[in-house]
């Protein structure tokens, strides 16, 4: 499992971008995909399996191996 930051971090090199804040979560924008998605804004905190895998389907980025 990834952190919030480790995604963040992977996300934006991978091109996407933070479009804004709310309270409990950040609005992203994926270049790749053209989908707007919500991240958590907790940094630390683990991501679940299953969440990490929908979050990467909507950025369209793959997990590296």
């Amino acid at each position: 499992m990834s952190t919030t930051a480790e995604l963040k971090r992977e996300f934006g090199q991978a091109g996407c971008y933070k479009t804004s804040e709310g309270k409990n979560h950040e609005w992203w924008f994926s270049p790749i995909t053209g989908e707007n998605f919500q991240m958590g804004r907790h940094d630390g905190e683990e991501v679940k399996k299953g969440m990490e895998m929908k979050l990467r389907k909507q950025a369209g980025v793959p997990k590296k191996r």
